[in-house]
């Protein structure tokens, strides 16, 4: 049996994220997740700019989890944190990394879940309603909630969670009021239960934390054994030179000093059009 069958893991959010990561946590390891909202999230940062982030994006899942088994009086905890950056690849695509993290006091234990994928996070600075109108509809608008501040993104003014075409209109009559220059800027609104497509990113980051946690060290059985390095330069099939691609993946155990080696019985080679010597 899980060491994580049958036990209460709290988890703090104001923003309908249990929703995602019981459906997922519940049925697959046999836990119970407990929720509580009595914190203001926000207070640890914003996606809108009025409050910068808590630490890192893994500081502040931290002192979520913390936080939640603190007010629950639990001694584990789970907690997410989301960024929006570039996507990885190209650098032109908005990008959405979801991290969760469960802390078990009892078993001195941290396992995080990640996922990556391509974000709804458009925004613009205009000055028509018929400009709005436009806008809103490539940003998915109204399963995906708006964001208007007068004048630019800086604003310390805004509206959230405008879900409606009625709400919409009346937001973009404030701004412009307000506004110095007659510009509006409108965004996506990021916040979990505003965002669909940030939503189901939390789930597929639950089900590799999921994966973790019932993944358990063959020599100790610790929970959350997982790949944690790769090793690269498989060679070209033109050159013979070590290129970047990977040759195996590390797996490692939490706890213990046990690793595996996974890829390395059966000799490849990269194709040519990865190798940086054959491709400059």
């Amino acid at each position: 049996m899980s060491i994580f069958s049958k036990r209460t893991i709290g988890l703090l959010t104001k923003h309908q994220k249990e929703k995602v990561i019981a459906s997922v946590l519940e049925p697959q390891i046999g836990c119970f997740i407990q929720h509580t909202d009595a914190y203001d999230t926000d207070l640890l940062g914003t996606f809108t700019q009025e409050t910068p982030r808590y630490g890192s994006q893994l500081d502040a899942a931290r002192k979520k989890a913390v936080l939640g088994m603190e007010l629950l009086g639990l001694d584990i905890g789970i907690a997410n944190e989301g960024v929006f950056i570039n996507d990885p690849y190209a650098g032109i695509m908005p990008w959405n990394n979801e991290l969760l993290v469960l802390i078990d006091h009892q078993h001195q234990l941290e396992i995080t879940g990640f996922s990556g994928a391509p974000a709804q996070n458009n925004n613009a600075y205009l000055s028509h309603w018929e400009e709005l109108q436009k806008f809103a509809d490539s940003a998915l608008f109204p399963s995906h909630y708006l964001i208007l501040k007068p004048t630019d993104e800086y604003h310390p003014q805004s509206r959230k969670g405008i879900q409606d075409l009625a709400n919409l209109r009346d937001a973009f009559e404030w701004a412009k009021s307000l506004s110095e220059k007659g510009i509006v800027y409108v965004e996506n609104d990021l916040r979990a239960f505003a965002n669909p497509s940030r939503m189901e990113n939390i789930q597929k980051a639950t089900i590799n934390l999921a994966n973790k946690m019932a993944s358990l060290c063959p020599r100790c059985h610790t929970p959350g054994f997982w790949v944690n390095d790769i090793q690269r330069g498989l060679p070209c099939n033109a050159c013979g030179l070590p290129t970047n691609e990977e040759i195996a993946k590390i797996w490692a155990c939490l706890k213990c000093t046990h690793k595996e080696t996974e890829g390395m019985k059966v000799l490849k080679f990269a194709d040519p059009s990865k190798c940086h010597h054959c491709n400059p």
